[in-house]
């Protein structure tokens, strides 16, 4: 799903692309386009967030996390 020219932090290997502003790496580091690199906990499920902008939908990625009432 595209090239990554993201490294990470932790291991220094190049991330994989889930969505377009979302990478991920095997040791457990992800970075987000908004937040930056952060650490990934087993509660975390990553999503695609529908936005209207202007007469067009934009998919966004989202972070939802499992267990938690907030959405």
């Amino acid at each position: 799903m595209g090239n990554s020219n993201k490294i990470c932090i932790n291991c220094g290997k190049k991330m994989k692309q889930q969505f377009i502003g979302l990478q991920h790496c095997k040791c457990g580091i992800s970075w987000k386009k908004d937040i930056g690199y952060f650490e990934r906990t087993p509660n975390m499920v990553f999503a695609l967030h529908r936005v209207m902008v202007g007469k067009k939908a934009k998919q966004l990625p989202i972070i939802r996390y499992r267990g938690s009432s907030e959405e």
